[in-house]
């Protein structure tokens, strides 16, 4: 494989549309789109799709949030992709509902997904796609926040969000990220 993509979720059905779940939907919006097909692998669901020619490899960890650092280096070692071609995929309060950012590296930014894979990777040098999920919630109550569902406003406008990841995605695979 060429490239990994890796969504950040927590195992589960009770998370699955939870905002802490954001990776995983997105990873699983990639799999419908190019038609890929999930099957269970080491530390991950996995499906092969092919972007524009290339071979990626997509997952979604089936270790919680914040043990997601295994299955990331498992993946990596396995396919030997460079680190340049890994993006993690990860929802961050930080970021107002929506907004996107692509990163070529990183701070973990409180996000126990990053901090996992940081450690177990010894770099904070990989890319990251944010995806701002919003922090409307009371001081004290982020982690109720995070595994909360979107609203149905919000859920509305997941697809266009979804798309706007993708075409970051595209960008990333073609041109890979500018500094």
């Amino acid at each position: 494989m060429q490239y990994l993509i890796v969504g950040l979720g927590n195992i589960g059905e009770e998370y699955t549309y939870t905002r802490h779940n954001f990776g995983f939907r997105f990873i699983d919006f990639l799999n419908a789109t190019y038609k890929g097909s999930f099957q269970i692998e080491r530390y991950a669901s996995f499906s092969a799709i092919k972007i524009r020619g290339k071979q990626i490899a997509i997952i979604k960890p089936s270790t919680f949030v914040n043990e997601s650092g295994k299955a990331v280096r498992y993946w990596v070692n396995f396919y030997k992709v460079p680190l340049q071609n890994l993006l993690v995929v990860l929802d961050d309060i930080a970021l107002p509902f929506g907004k996107t950012r692509l990163r070529d590296k990183g701070s973990d930014g409180g996000h126990n997904g990053l901090t996992s894979i940081q450690s177990a990777l010894q770099t904070t040098g990989f890319p990251r796609l944010r995806i701002g999920i919003g922090n409307n919630y009371p001081k004290g109550h982020q982690v109720e926040y995070v595994l909360s569902k979107f609203s149905a406003g919000e859920e509305k406008e997941l697809p266009v969000i979804f798309e706007i990841g993708h075409q970051q995605v595209l960008s990333f695979i073609n041109k890979g990220i500018g500094i």
